[in-house]
Formats: C-alpha cells, structure tokens, sequence
C-alpha cells in the first residue's frame, strides 16, 4: 500500500492542494487540504500536475470496499497524472526535467497539485496530445489491450463489451472494432450512450441485461466484462461453445459466491471464465502500449472520451457523478 510521500527539504514550509478521504463511505468523506510540498525520492520524479484522472478504483478505495485494505484517514487519492516534470531524486537523468509526461502513481498520491511517481511509471507524451487525453486513455486503453489479449480475440470473432460507457470500455470497444472483430456489441444505460457508442464502433446495444439489441447476435466468443456484481452468471448464457469471459472490473461489487455453477451447468459448450489486471502485465509491454496508443491518437485511430474537465477542489462532485452513474468517458481533474 501507499506509504507518506517524502518532503522537499529546501521547502519545508510550502504547501500543496491536495484531496484526501477524511472518512470513509460517500463522496460527501472527500476534503481538499494543504500538505508539505512533496520531494521526489531515489528513483522518482516530481511531476506539476496538469490533468488527474478519476477512476473507478478511486471510488473502491474511498468506499473501502472490494477488499482493498491498508487505507488510512488522510490518504490522497488518484492513480495517475500528466504534468510537467520539474525535479528528479537520486539516479534518475535529468534530461526528465521540462518532458511532458503521463505518470502512473500506484493507488494514490494523483488527486494534488503536484505528484511523485517512479520514473519506471511515465511515458512521454507527444507534443499532440493534451494532458486530460492522456490521463483519459493512459491507464484504460492499456487495460482494454491486454484484457482482449488475455480472451485471445482474434479478428473475425464477435465482442460483447459488459459496462461499455467506462473509460475501459470505451477503449475496448474501439480497440475490438479496430482489431476486425466480427461483431462488437456492448451493454448501457441508455439509447444516447448507445448511439455515442456506435460512434465508437459498437455494431449493437444492449441493455444492462444483455436484452435488445435487433439482430444482435445470440452468443458471443469473447466477453469483457467490466461490471462484476450480481448479474455475472447470467452472461456465461451468452458465450458461444469455446467461449471466454474476462472480468477487468467490478464497479457493480463482487458476483454471487457460487457464480461458477452457472459455468458447470454449461459444462459441454467448454466456456473459459478469467480475471485480469494489469499488475501482471511487465511495465515494458505496458508502456509500449501507451505510447502507441498515445500516437494512435495523434493519426486519429482511438479517441479518448472525456465526459468533462473539473478543478481540484471538485473532486467530490465528480465522485457524486460517478456513483450516479452519470459519466460516459472520464472525468477529469485540472489543479
């Protein structure tokens, strides 16, 4: 878990905005505080934040759900940033400094006017490409790659996106439309985010139950599924014999703890159920995927979807926008 970011010595007596979990549970537990300006360690860079990425884990930490545990009062949330790099700590080049960068900071630490991050952790943005793109796209679309590459899609086979209004499911929905799926279909709320779909690639929209739809088809040899909770099980109905589930979010909570009998009852049909996070990705491949997509961007092959630019100070009305169900694309937090 996140421990105490190290102060900056020669500013002792600066401070920084920041937004921290006063107490656990709605977004109403959110505060914006002032915290000693920040240092970047042995191997860290300080990046002034330009753009801040709110995701749905920021949520599951600040609900204290899903198992995450470590989390104290006072924790800063927020996963990743784009910003300017203005220092660096012991055995990092200082050519870093002035780059504009993306930077992944693990499971906290983003929601501030400036952040620290491994230099492992960043990727160079192209001079093309504005901050709040970069934290739209930059942790989701690495996601969505190797959440399709984890289900061996392969082009030809159809898609059903479970939950596709998210930044992960955007990105997966133009990712299968790009890579020549032979249906990609998603899950939604509402015909308006269908047909903003559609832009995006979608062939057909469901409802949340998976009903609807036309001509849709009937089964489908890959499922990414970015929702969890309650209905789960009753998607594996819905994969074709050799079919394969990749649950890569569970914004709806966990699935019934017999979930899996609904796999045995189909035993004959050989359905594959998996789960994937990017932890289990190298960083390597990881950021050679964003760089790409990074410059996909630039030749206008992926568009990230930014639902709507914030300061700081609001990070709780986009929490409330969250929880409401309200967001299609990615909120985005500007210091």
């Amino acid at each position: 878990m996140p421990g105490p970011v190290p102060i900056d010595p020669e500013n002792a007596e600066m401070t920084v905005k920041a937004v921290a979990i006063r107490r656990f549970g709605g977004p109403e537990g959110l505060a914006v505080i002032d915290l000693p300006a920040p240092a970047p360690a042995a191997g860290q860079v300080l990046i002034d934040t330009e753009a801040i990425g709110v995701g749905g884990v920021d949520a599951v930490i600040r609900r204290g759900t899903l198992g995450l545990r470590g989390f104290e009062p006072g924790h800063v949330l927020g996963g990743e940033v784009a910003g300017v790099v203005t220092a660096v700590g012991d055995g990092v080049d200082t050519a870093w400094v002035g780059r504009r960068v993306w930077a992944f900071t693990g499971l906290g630490g983003g929601y501030a006017e400036r952040a620290v991050a491994r230099v492992e952790q960043i990727v160079p943005l192209p001079a093309d490409l504005s901050a709040a793109d970069a934290v739209t796209l930059g942790g989701s679309g690495a996601v969505a790659h190797f959440a399709l590459a984890h289900a061996r899609f392969a082009p030809g086979e159809s898609v059903l996106v479970r939950g596709a209004a998210g930044g992960i499911g955007i990105m997966t929905v133009q990712l299968a439309a790009r890579g020549g799926a032979g249906a990609a279909a998603v899950t939604t709320s509402s015909a308006e985010r269908g047909e903003r779909l559609r832009e995006l690639g979608a062939t057909h929209v469901l409802d949340r139950s998976g009903e609807g739809g036309g001509d849709a088809p009937e089964g489908y040899d890959v499922i990414i599924d970015i929702v969890a909770g309650a209905d789960l099980p009753s998607f594996f109905a819905r994969l074709n014999p050799n079919g394969r589930m990749v649950v890569a979010g569970a914004v709806g909570g966990w699935p019934p703890a017999d979930f899996g009998a609904a796999m045995l009852a189909a035993f004959q049909r050989s359905l594959s159920f998996a789960t994937f996070s990017a932890d289990t990705v190298p960083l390597a491949d990881r950021h050679a995927v964003t760089a790409e997509q990074f410059a996909a961007v630039g030749r206008g092959e992926l568009r990230p979807v930014v639902h709507e630019v914030l300061p700081l100070e609001q990070a709780a009305a986009a929490h409330r926008k969250m929880d409401a169900g309200e967001v299609f694309g990615r909120i985005v937090l500007t210091p």
